[in-house]
């Protein structure tokens, strides 16, 4: 899973209100409902010390959601009187609607109820061009627009020499036109940092454009045959996105399992436990979070400082490290403060892998410098 979108929220320091709003149901008192859950959200914030215009903005924000059609629910973090970032949630919180005033915003379960699927671009082709779609857990939208070679692009069904020559050129400008896509589709691909790509289009032309993709992108690569009208087509997309993070989640379960065992020098490129990855995050060496929800190291004690590297099993070892300002913190949400900083990646490991997920239920594939 894609940190990025948590940045906003390290960009400041704390401390944080973390509000996670149930918004499944929906009647025809809905709106009065959400009312008093904002006033008991706001009430709530204020028992736990946070200040006056933070449940403001709280408040405000929920009571906003009065008349959201959304079917899961909502998370909101705030500080110092505003509301910096809510997304919304792919499912409904399992503890209903909660407030919590803390050091670091409580981002943990967001990882659990955000939409688990990967950022996907679409790519609609035919013989002339293609347009590019990208599908995030929070948007849908059109990034691009490829317009190949127009003419010559339809094959006859002469012999003639003349013909042939004309079939000749048609071919080339097929294959023009594939290398063209497939060259923005890559571009496509890294600025945004897309997971999958799904080409959807006729028989040939997906295959033109994929064997032209290069290789480190071969594997992100589903091909739909339905064309862009279809009414199949949202429902093939969502199930390739599934299998696509189901394949992800087993091939990094088996490269964590594998990566524990030290290499020739001594070097593991994977570490379980609290106390290896606080050391692996002031190191900087997080590559990939692993987290399993209900783990018990999840909610583990640690220390942190102002800086997302500043994270300790005892307090006494920050003021070693010359930090003389520290608090406590679960040990999940310090963890995913230090992979935000350093670009990390995050894997919610599902209850079904459980026997493949980190003692304790945290772990981390490491990198070395």
């Amino acid at each position: 899973m894609d940190l990025a979108f948590l940045h906003p929220l390290y960009e400041q320091s704390g401390p944080w209100a973390s509000v996670y709003v149930d918004t499944s149901r929906h009647t025809e008192n809905t709106p009065h409902e959400r009312l008093l859950t904002a006033a008991a959200m706001a009430r709530e914030l204020d028992r736990q010390g946070a200040d006056e215009s933070t449940c403001r903005a709280v408040q405000r924000a929920v009571e906003e959601l009065g008349h959201s059609p959304e079917p899961h629910g909502r998370a909101l973090f705030a500080r110092a009187g505003e509301v910096v970032l809510d997304p919304p949630l792919a499912a409904r919180p399992p503890q209903g609607d909660r407030a919590e005033w803390a050091p670091l915003p409580r981002v943990a379960p967001l990882l659990d109820l955000a939409d688990q699927d990967p950022v996907c671009v679409v790519a609609y082709i035919d013989r002339k061009g293609a347009d590019f779609e990208l599908r995030t857990p929070l948007a849908r939208e059109r990034v691009d627009t490829v317009s190949g070679r127009q003419y010559p692009v339809h094959r006859t069904s002469t012999a003639d020499w003349s013909e042939r020559h004309f079939q000749l050129k048609v071919e080339n400008t097929w294959e023009h036109n594939a290398a063209e896509i497939a060259d923005a589709l890559t571009v496509c691909q890294e600025e945004t940092r897309a997971d999958l790509l799904v080409l959807v289009g006729d028989d040939r032309e997906r295959r033109a454009v994929h064997e032209r993709l290069p290789r480190r992108l071969q594997d992100r690569v589903t091909e739909l045959q339905h064309g862009p009208g279809s009414r199949l087509l949202d429902e093939d997309v969502e199930r390739a996105r599934a299998e696509h993070v189901r394949r992800r989640t087993e091939a990094e379960l088996e490269r964590f399992l594998s990566a524990r065992v030290p290499d020739p020098e001594g070097r593991a490129g994977a570490v379980e436990g609290v106390p290896a990855l606080v050391e692996a995050a002031r190191e900087h060496r997080i590559d990939e979070l692993l987290i399993r929800p209900d783990g018990p190291d999840a909610h583990r004690e640690v220390w942190t400082g102002e800086e997302a590297d500043q994270v300790a099993v005892r307090r006494t070892e920050l003021k070693t490290l010359g930090e003389q300002r520290s608090w406590a913190a679960r040990a999940d949400d310090a963890l995913i403060r230090s992979a935000v900083a350093t670009d990390a990646g995050a894997l919610v490991v599902p209850p079904e892998a459980a026997e493949e997920a980190p003692v304790g239920g945290l772990g981390a594939l490491l990198r070395w410098k």
